[in-house]
């Protein structure tokens, strides 16, 4: 069995900015389990599309219920493609966990465009859960991720959120107090 998980969010924030706050988004309140960034590669394609892979490392946690021997390290690395194209105004990521991959996998899309509203950008998330742990347990499982999953992109959803803000302050002529700890892009 595998669970799904869509989601629609408008950003009441240009494109360019959600964009910018995607790339900006770790470190944030809202975002204590990412210990890790790392760019891979990144590059132009031939079409005027950036396309970029990163490295995440994300500490999670199991569930009570769950037998503690099968999971001996609670973080995960996860894998992030994403393509950016400026002239069609898009933004397409793809995310999934490298490890504990046989105890539960998620993929994750999301796609960032311009919404109906001027100044506004639309989200749209979809995600496929699935365990091949077996043991009766599979159901258990991937209902625990789905539920965890929502959780996660509400946190994540305050967190691009609490970025966006803070890009507003800076384009009003503020100061923006992560730029001597932000990431490297």
């Amino acid at each position: 069995m595998v669970k799904f998980y869509q989601h629609s969010f408008s950003y009441d924030h240009p494109w360019q900015n959600v964009t910018l706050a995607f790339w900006l988004r770790y470190p944030n309140p809202f975002a204590a389990h990412v210990l890790a960034v790392d760019v891979l590669d990144r590059y132009v394609d031939e079409q005027g599309v950036l396309r970029t892979t990163r490295l995440v490392l994300k500490k999670g946690k199991a569930p009570k219920w769950f037998p503690k021997t099968f999971l001996k390290n609670s973080e995960a690395f996860v894998i992030e493609e994403s393509e950016v194209d400026p002239k069609s105004m898009t933004m397409v990521t793809r995310t999934k966990n490298l490890n504990h991959v046989r105890i539960m996998q998620v993929v994750e899309t999301q796609k960032f465009q311009p919404g109906s509203e001027e100044n506004t950008t639309l989200c749209k998330s979809e995600a496929c859960i699935v365990s091949r742990f077996g043991w009766g347990m599979t159901g258990r499982i991937e209902g625990f991720g789905q539920s965890n999953f929502a959780a996660n992109a509400s946190k994540a959803r305050k967190g691009m959120r609490h970025i966006l803000q803070m890009i507003r302050e800076k384009q009003a002529g503020g100061r923006l107090p992560f730029f001597h700890t932000q990431p490297s892009l």
